[in-house]
């Protein structure tokens, strides 16, 4: 697992500086969509795979409102058609995904297997361990806080992004001055 976690630690770095790089915003908004995808893998190789199911979903609703963020503002013009070698790294790169994603539901235990003793010691423990009689508040809040507390924040990062890129223009309206008739401008603004 050493090779495969640091190849994507240093992807995922290099995604991110050329998210931050690109001129143009449709590009950067693929750019962070491939990188939020190699969060995913990598949370899947670390043994968390509900946090990587969350930062698929919430990659995917934000690669979505974004992408229709841009296309919307006018700024991106999708008349270009792929050449080959776009199409063909586009391919390698899916094909690269699904091969993490199959690895990673082989490593799965059978449906229907048996339990793991570690979700029974939570079980057992929770209320001792912690004071709160609901098993399930107890080890979100408690054994599980700073996983909770980076889901939150993933969801609110998106939603602000999500408001900062659909939000009217109105800020630059506000900034001219408004003209009304028969009185002075120095007047009006007073």
């Amino acid at each position: 697992m050493e090779p495969t976690f640091y190849g994507l630690l240093v992807f995922l770095i290099i995604g991110s500086i050329v998210a931050l790089e690109m001129k143009d915003i449709l590009s950067s908004v693929i750019a962070v969509g491939v990188v939020g995808l190699a969060l995913s893998i990598l949370f899947l190789l670390l043994g968390a795979p509900d946090i990587a199911i969350t930062q698929v979903v919430v990659e995917i609703i934000v690669v979505t409102v974004l992408i229709r963020a841009a296309a919307r503002s006018g700024r991106v013009e999708m008349t270009r058609r792929p050449d080959l070698v776009s199409t063909v790294l586009g391919l390698i790169l899916v094909l690269c995904f699904c091969g993490f994603a199959l690895a990673a539901l082989e490593t799965l235990r059978p449906f229907g297997g048996a339990r793991p003793l570690v979700g029974h010691w939570y079980l057992v423990n929770a209320e001792a361990g912690t004071g709160c009689a609901n098993a399930v508040m107890a080890i979100l809040l408690d054994f599980r806080g700073y996983d909770t507390l980076g889901e939150a924040t993933v969801i609110l990062t998106a939603i602000l992004g999500a408001v900062v890129l659909l939000r009217p223009k109105a800020r630059e309206e506000e900034a001219e001055p408004a003209v009304v008739p028969g009185v002075p401008a120095e007047v009006a603004h007073e």
